[in-house]
C-alpha cells in the first residue's frame, strides 16, 4: 500500500514522501496515529499545502528572531556578586539570575532558551548565547563584579 508520510520516521523517509508499506502497518498504526496519509491524488495535494504553510511558518519565525537578535546582542547585564580572595563567588549566576535581569530591562527570555552549559562561579566577562532560533543565537556580555 502506498502512503504519504506527514513526518519523518525512521527507516522509512522523509515528511513528503510516498513509500510502500504493508497495509495492516499502515491501516492499523500510520493512519490512525496521523503519521501517514493513504497515497490519492486529494492528499498529495493537502501534503503539498502543509509544507508550504511550514516553509512560510519558519520563514516568519526566522525572520522574527533575526530582529529580536539585534536588540538582544546591544545588552550588557552587571551582577554584583560576593566573592573570596582568588576571585571565586560565593554562589553562581544562573541562568534563571540572567532571564530575570533581562526581563527587568524588557527582554522576555525563557531561561531554557539561555545557552549557559554551568552556573558562572568567577568574577569577569563571559558570553551567554542565547537560543531563539534553530539559527539564530545572539549572545549578550554578563560581567560579574566584585560587590564592594
Amino acid at each position: 500500500m502506498q502512503i504519504i508520510l506527514r513526518e519523518r520516521m525512521e527507516n522509512l523517509g522523509d515528511a513528503g514522501e510516498i513509500v510502500d508499506v504493508k497495509k495492516g502497518f499502515a491501516r492499523n498504526y500510520l493512519i490512525p496515529q496521523g503519521l501517514a496519509y493513504e497515497a490519492s491524488d486529494t492528499n498529495v495535494r493537502r501534503i503539498e499545502r502543509e509544507r508550504n504553510l511550514s516553509v512560510a511558518r519558519s520563514a516568519e519565525e526566522l525572520a522574527g528572531a533575526r530582529a529580536r537578535a539585534g536588540s538582544i546582542e546591544a545588552i550588557s547585564l552587571t551582577f554584583n556578586a560576593r566573592a573570596g580572595q582568588e576571585g571565586r563567588l560565593f554562589g553562581s549566576i544562573t541562568s534563571a539570575d540572567i532571564a530575570d535581569r533581562l526581563e527587568e530591562q524588557g527582554v522576555s527570555i525563557d531561561r531554557r532558551q539561555i545557552e549557559l552549559d554551568e552556573p558562572i562561579k568567577a568574577l569577569g566577562v563571559f558570553s551567554v548565547p542565547i537560543r531563539l532560533h534553530s539559527e539564530v543565537r545572539p549572545e549578550i556580555k554578563v560581567w560579574v563584579i566584585k560587590e564592594e
